[in-house]
């Protein structure tokens, strides 16, 4: 008996060692980058690709006062594209307000009315994330003080109590290391709001991708773009160990999507479908291979315990 109750004791202790599981979602693309923003066309690329999903962008701002957003104003193209997506199994993963790839979230006195189009866009097509890039805002705030970084905290604040009342969330794209993320996030203070993660930024400040995403762990990430700037596809990218990261993922338990926004081969970038098409086999290569392993151990341990 005490041989018996000895073995389950060890059992319990191994299980907290054993990965914690990511929940993906599914790998979804983006559609602005994809060249086809709030078409249809995007939708049955997705299905094409073997995408789970799309990250459907706002529209353009530029010096318009609300994003050039049509299911903003046109009830019949919602029902088109949910009828479409629906129909071919696609699920819209996030909507994306690109216009701050430019535009000044800081400085745009109608940043409210800005992500409330947002987040009823959200509704309308049962997404839960919002990407918001702070491209456009200057680098001020990326001191972590003074009067812009307050103004930044303090809008983020707002928006995202706006976001948590619906039981929605904004990921927001700082370009920051994950130190920073949560610092930022500990400052603002809403459940609403959390770190959109981009590979990208990591490749291009030589940042530790692993590493990153152990320091923002599972609860403080809204959502991840999977993909590099345009030079190669995923695959023959030596500076994105997709491995190593959705091992990581895994044992942090991350639950969320996966998106691919650029990593278009840079000497055939307009090849839409075979860019993204490349990028989305890879990923669900690698998150099988995962899968598997994951599997495998748990077996090899069950078989260790008997």
């Amino acid at each position: 008996m005490k041989l018996k109750l000895r073995i389950f004791a060890l059992w319990l202790v191994s299980l907290c060692f054993l990965p914690s599981s990511a929940q993906i979602e599914g790998v979804s693309c983006c559609d602005w980058m994809m060249l086809k923003r709030q078409k249809l066309g995007a939708i049955r690329l997705s299905r094409d690709i073997h995408a789970d999903g799309l990250e459907m962008d706002m529209g353009p701002l530029g010096k318009r006062v609300l994003f050039e957003n049509k299911f903003r104003t046109s009830p019949a193209d919602v029902t088109k594209f949910r009828h479409t997506a629906d129909s071919l199994g696609i699920r819209i993963s996030s909507i994306a307000m690109s216009g701050f790839f430019a535009q000044s979230f800081l400085r745009r006195e109608n940043y409210k009315a800005l992500v409330e189009d947002c987040l009823n866009t959200m509704e309308l097509f049962g997404a839960k994330t919002a990407f918001l890039p702070l491209g456009g805002s200057g680098r001020e705030w990326q001191a972590g003080k003074g009067e812009a970084y307050e103004t930044l905290c303090k809008r983020l604040h707002e928006v995202g109590e706006m976001a948590a009342k619906r039981g929605l969330v904004i990921g927001v794209r700082t370009a920051m290391p994950a130190k920073f993320g949560v610092r930022m996030l500990k400052k603002v203070n809403s459940k609403g709001v959390k770190i959109y993660y981009n590979v990208q930024d990591a490749c291009d400040n030589g940042w530790d991708i692993a590493k990153e995403l152990r320091q923002l762990g599972k609860d403080r990430i809204a959502q991840i773009h999977i993909s590099n700037t345009d030079s190669v596809t995923l695959r023959h990218d030596p500076e994105v160990n997709l491995p190593e990261i959705l091992n990581v993922l895994d044992k942090t338990g991350y639950r969320g999507w996966l998106t691919v926004e650029r990593s278009r081969n840079a000497k055939d970038v307009r090849n839409v479908r075979a860019n993204y098409g490349d990028n989305v086999a890879y990923i669900k290569e690698v998150l099988e291979k995962t899968r598997k392993e994951r599997e495998g151990g748990r077996g090899e341990l069950s078989r260790k315990t008997e």
